[in-house]
């Protein structure tokens, strides 16, 4: 079949033409079909599909995490009650407003007893924290370097919350006791905070 040929086909009588122009003719029907269908329908379907795989991994990961999370709830919730009773605990360590004053005694005692002798004992004003407030005591101290350590010791060792800030120690130049081999004699200055709880009358 030539050219001539066909420019001489009826497009009116489509039923007459050669078999091999029939099948032709159906090939490129069939792929503008196709090409038709995945434009209009399998393209949009197949971005659908596309979104469901991503929700589907997103849901898969989260489905995941609870399941981890399900499945150490008993742990979780026995890490709560321990937190609870270390939280409380930590509350009774902090005095209410008529345990402040014997707890200052308790300091100065503690000091007293591990041999020092106070130049300075100073409480400051109150600071209001969330639920707490803070009272620094301005302290200054004389002693040597094992009497010190038995006065941090002690304040350790103390049934209350107290800490100690702002440490500084210097050298009196002088000595402890009358021997000439006695512990050079130390000036210790520092803040010491103790913590009182604020309960439900307020500061």
């Amino acid at each position: 079949m030539n050219l001539s040929e066909l420019n001489q086909l009826d497009l009116n009588n489509i039923g007459e033409w050669p078999l091999v122009i029939k099948a032709i003719l159906i090939g490129i029907v069939c792929v503008a079909a196709g090409g038709a269908v995945y434009y209009f329908d399998t393209q949009e379907q197949l971005g659908r599909l596309d979104q469901a795989k991503a929700m589907e991994r997103d849901l898969r990961r989260s489905f995941e995490t609870k399941q981890r999370k399900a499945a150490n709830l008993e742990a979780y919730r026995q890490q709560v009650e321990e937190m609870k009773e270390s939280f409380g605990a930590m509350l009774r360590q902090l005095p209410n407003r008529t345990e402040v004053a014997s707890l200052l005694v308790d300091v100065s005692q503690t000091g007293l007893a591990s041999g020092l002798e106070f130049e300075l004992f100073q409480p400051g004003s109150e600071q209001v924290k969330d639920f707490y407030a803070e009272l620094p005591i301005q302290i200054r101290v004389t002693g040597d370097y094992h009497e010190f350590g038995r006065f941090i010791s002690g304040l350790a060792s103390m049934p209350r919350i107290v800490t100690v800030h702002d440490t500084k120690i210097a050298s009196t130049g002088g000595a402890k006791g009358s021997k000439a081999s006695a512990d050079a004699e130390l000036s210790l200055q520092a803040t010491v905070k103790t913590y009182r709880y604020l309960d439900e009358e307020g500061p």
